[in-house]
């Protein structure tokens, strides 16, 4: 039998919004800054871009055991994250809104996976407010209708979902070691040890850089394709994540001008400019959206390697960015980014070295879609009784 309760009811005390302050770069010694692009649409807890806060009065806007935030505005609105303490100390931001859950009257956690379901999804389209973007307050959120399982029930969906979230997790601690020993060959090769002068490129001379595609949501003429936006750019570190791209409509000779293949590069123009990133190989038609630029290589065996010093010159990028409202580079811009190119036989070991650490990456990415999608398909049988374990 389900219980239909609100969230008010099945919480401590909530309703708190976070701290109204600008973030700083990361720093061990302050607390960490989290902000609604630190967390997934499924609500994981992103690290390629952290941040720190220094304000005298942050320890007050400390997470702590079963509070759980959500976002109140912008396109993201309604996204939540559940706090454990195996995250560390995180300080949540101005657009956050926070309620502590009651563990003696429902499975912390249960919230947490409801707050993915579809049926929570469908719940903050029709409460949205504002003409532009979406805006939800916390006596909104107060007011959320929740279906209750008994807590038997609570429990056995959270044991299974929270089984297969933590291996997503640990496939991603992987691909996070991974990463970084793919940077550290990187730097051992190139960085520290370079003991031969190669020829510096500019990449203007290495490739094509071409803006991305401008278009209206609207739009009901022609076909369907998958268009990378910059929010998958923040929310990734190398590869961009195909399986969870928005779908837009084009006409197919529009399609054709912005497809992206596994050899290009992908650089933020807006949001986080500059930001580098690489397409994994897909069956489906990639585009990328006009806050984006493709660069596109002459000589698709130097990928992998510019990937890195390109990745280097991230901050090269941000200082020559412009504009007054929204930082933006421009192809200008990138084009006077100068590179060393190696030779030939050296190049060939870098990739043998680190194309299989790659495509462990990739691999480790595929099995956890997989592992969502099974997450996903449970998810409502779980919540609503429909599956039980004795």
């Amino acid at each position: 039998m389900m219980n239909k309760v609100k969230l008010s009811y099945i919480c401590k005390e909530g309703g708190k919004y976070g701290i109204p302050a600008s973030a700083v770069n990361f720093d061990d010694n302050l607390f960490r800054y989290l902000r609604i692009t630190d967390i997934s649409d499924d609500g994981y807890l992103l690290d390629n871009d952290k941040k720190s806060l220094q304000e005298k009065d942050a320890e007050k806007f400390l997470l702590l055991k079963n509070d759980i935030v959500f976002a109140r505005t912008g396109a993201s609105t309604g996204r939540s994250f559940f706090y454990e303490e195996k995250y560390g100390e995180l300080v949540y931001a101005g657009f956050l809104i926070k309620f502590k859950l009651d563990e003696e009257v429902v499975n912390p956690k249960f919230i947490k996976y409801y707050t993915i379901s579809q049926k929570y999804k469908k719940w903050i389209e029709n409460c949205q407010d504002g003409s532009t973007r979406g805006n939800m307050n916390a006596n909104t959120f107060a007011n959320m209708e929740i279906e209750l399982p008994n807590r038997k029930q609570q429990d056995v969906a959270v044991s299974i979902l929270s089984s297969i979230d933590d291996k997503i997790e640990l496939n991603n601690k992987i691909n996070r070691e991974l990463e970084n020993l793919a940077r550290t060959i990187y730097e051992y090769w190139f960085v520290q040890n370079a003991e031969e002068i190669w020829e510096r490129k500019k990449i203007e001379k290495l490739g094509e850089l071409k803006n991305g595609a401008n278009y209206e949501k609207a739009n009901t003429i022609g076909k369907k394709v998958k268009i990378v936006n910059v929010r998958n750019i923040s929310s990734s570190s190398i590869f961009i994540d195909v399986e969870n791209l928005d779908e837009i409509i084009l006409s197919e000779n529009e399609i054709g001008k912005y497809l992206l293949d596994e050899n290009d590069i992908i650089f933020a123009r807006s949001g986080i400019p500059g930001a580098i990133r690489l397409i994994e190989k897909t069956k489906e038609n990639v585009i990328f959206c006009g806050f984006a630029i493709r660069f596109r290589l002459n000589d698709k065996s130097l990928k992998n390697y510019l990937f890195f010093p390109l990745k280097r010159n991230e901050e090269f990028a941000k200082n020559k960015s412009g504009g007054s409202i929204m930082p933006n580079i421009s192809q200008d811009s990138l084009k006077d980014i100068s590179v060393s190119i190696p030779s030939t036989q050296i190049l060939k070991k870098f990739n043998k070295t680190v194309s299989p650490i790659f495509e462990q990456i990739i691999k480790n990415r595929q099995e956890n879609a997989e592992l969502a999608r099974l997450r996903d398909f449970l998810l409502p049988l779980l919540m609503n009784g429909q599956v039980t374990v004795n």
